[in-house]
């Protein structure tokens, strides 16, 4: 029998999170949390990092931390794609 997941356990899953990998880790947080109740703590937290990696998915940057470039900066042009896990590329219809 496996132990119980813990927050800390999905803090360990989605703390390294990438937009390339976002879809990967929530996958493997459906599968942690899958046997919890509805109302348990830790599924309730695991599915609200599951739709933040749908977002960062959608995104090209992680971004939870620090102040955001300036769009003024040289060579913001030439970055392909700014969008962060808070503010992520529109889906395809």
């Amino acid at each position: 029998m496996t132990p119980e997941p813990t927050r800390d356990d999905v803090v360990a899953l989605t703390g390294p999170a990438t937009p390339h990998f976002a879809y990967q880790i929530r996958a493997r947080l459906r599968e942690l949390v899958a046997e919890l109740p509805a109302e348990h703590d830790v599924r309730r937290y695991a599915e609200a990092q599951m739709e933040r990696m749908d977002r960062l998915g959608y995104a090209s940057s992680k971004a939870d931390e620090g102040q955001r470039e300036s769009p003024e900066r040289i060579g913001w042009d030439e970055i392909p794609s700014s969008a962060t896990a808070d503010d992520p590329l529109p889906r395809r219809a």
